[in-house]
């Protein structure tokens, strides 16, 4: 298992991050250390320049108004003591070395100088001069760079928060474009011409350009096949009607009927093929508020009026939902003709757990649809021979059609076979 990320943001996240993060630290090291070692210099010219002054002007007090002075010539890492100090043996240590180097430079040519080193966590080292008049004088050092400004951690906490901002807005500014992409392929459907939004950097207006003109050219092809099917639909049906009349004039009764029996379903053919045409097209109808519990029931009420088995369960209250009715009556008459056909009854009921999006449920008691082949069903002209028969009427096209129209209400449909036997015709639907 590879702890690479798989998504482009994350992996874009993490190189712009790593890079800016590691170019901070090489900045902040070079910085740091240029600081160290001017800081060092600082220290150091310093301690030279204030050792021989304030040696000097001891060296010139008398006696007894030496210890009056030496609070006044003590600094934040070293001090004075009229004395001999503590014996010990040579500093070792290179930051001692540094500073006795410097002290020698200083006052080793005016001064007897000698140096111990005093024990302790921290480099401590004294510094024992001997003035004009023979007095001792030592200097207690404690080697040490200036401390850190307490409020650079926080600033460098900052910088590093900043940085993970930064890298994440860059991400998403280079990422967005293929987020866009990935929906607008997601929703494209054949009946929804849903043009990309040609804005942003110039690769990217060039690229929902070629996006939308490829769009348009699938919707122009779409629109002649449409139109192919839907012409020779409509120029069937005449010489299909003078069939019919000569055929009602023919003197075998049982030929006559077997006749017109074909004759019925090549023109249930041809109007479910004009119906799948129109389907196709993009929708000029405009969404409508009404009441989807009422809406559903008076559907129900029709097919009850002509003895049809169609059961809803209406929830409690009224269920305002904005929608195209004349589009949704469609795919609801075909679904539910459907369960009448295959399942012998139809049962309506509705999920609606968000307002926002209602899922409504055409149930049947039929043999269902294997699930190989229940995305098949969806496209048109498909038949499954082992449950649909041309006895029913059936063309193939009644759920294509319903598909169709379903993409266009900004929904889908779902066909699942259900444990007890039959098959669930779930829509869903979202408010337009």
């Amino acid at each position: 298992m590879t702890l690479w990320p798989r998504s482009l943001l994350s992996r874009l996240l993490i190189i712009v991050f790593a890079g800016l993060v590691l170019a901070n630290a090489l900045s902040l090291t070079l910085v740091m250390v240029e600081r160290m070692h001017s800081a060092r210099n600082v220290m150091l010219g310093n301690l030279e320049n204030d050792v021989a002054t304030s040696v000097a002007i001891l060296d010139r007090l008398p006696a007894g108004e030496r210890a009056q002075w030496l609070p006044q010539l003590e600094r934040g890492n070293y001090h004075y003591i009229l004395g001999p100090g503590e014996p010990g043996k040579p500093p070792q240590d290179k930051r001692s070395q540094d500073a006795i180097r410097s002290l020698r430079d200083t006052l080793g040519d005016r001064y007897p100088l000698s140096f111990t080193a005093i024990p302790g966590p921290v480099s401590h080292i004294q510094a024992h001069v001997t003035l004009s008049d023979g007095s001792p004088l030592t200097l207690d050092l404690t080697p040490r760079m200036p401390p850190v400004a307490s409020w650079l951690p926080v600033v460098f906490i900052l910088q590093l928060l900043l940085i993970v901002l930064c890298s994440w807005i860059a991400v998403k500014q280079v990422v967005r474009p293929f987020s866009l992409f990935t929906r607008a392929v997601d929703s494209l459907e054949p009946a929804a011409h849903q043009p990309m939004s040609e804005q942003g950097p110039a690769e990217v207006r060039r690229a929902a350009r070629a996006f939308n003109a490829m769009q348009a050219r699938i919707q122009l092809y779409l629109k002649e096949r449409a139109q192919i099917l839907a012409s020779i639909s409509h120029d069937l049906q005449t010489p299909i009607t003078r069939m019919k009349l000569r055929v009602e004039m023919a003197d075998q009764p049982e030929l006559r009927e077997k006749l017109m029996q074909d004759l019925d379903n090549m023109t249930r053919l041809v109007r479910e093929g004009i119906a799948y045409a129109r389907s196709s097209e993009s929708l000029e109808e405009p969404p409508v508020r009404l009441d989807l519990s009422a809406w559903i029931d008076s559907i129900v009420c029709d097919y009850r009026d002509t003895g049809k088995n169609v059961s809803f369960i209406a929830p409690d209250g009224r269920l305002p939902f904005r929608t195209r009715p004349q589009a949704l009556r469609r795919v609801m008459t075909n679904l539910i003709d459907n369960a009448l056909k295959y399942g012998e009854r139809a049962d309506i009921s509705l999920d609606t757990g968000d307002l926002s999006r209602i899922v409504i449920h055409v149930v049947d008691i039929g043999p269902g649809i294997p699930e190989d082949e229940q995305d098949a069903v969806l496209q048109p002209f498909y038949r499954l021979e082992s449950s649909r028969n041309r006895d029913t009427g059936g063309t193939g096209l009644g759920l294509a059609i319903a598909a169709q129209l379903i993409a266009q209400l900004q929904g889908s449909l779902t066909l699942t076979n259900r444990p007890q036997g039959g098959l669930d015709a779930s829509v869903t639907l979202s408010n337009l």
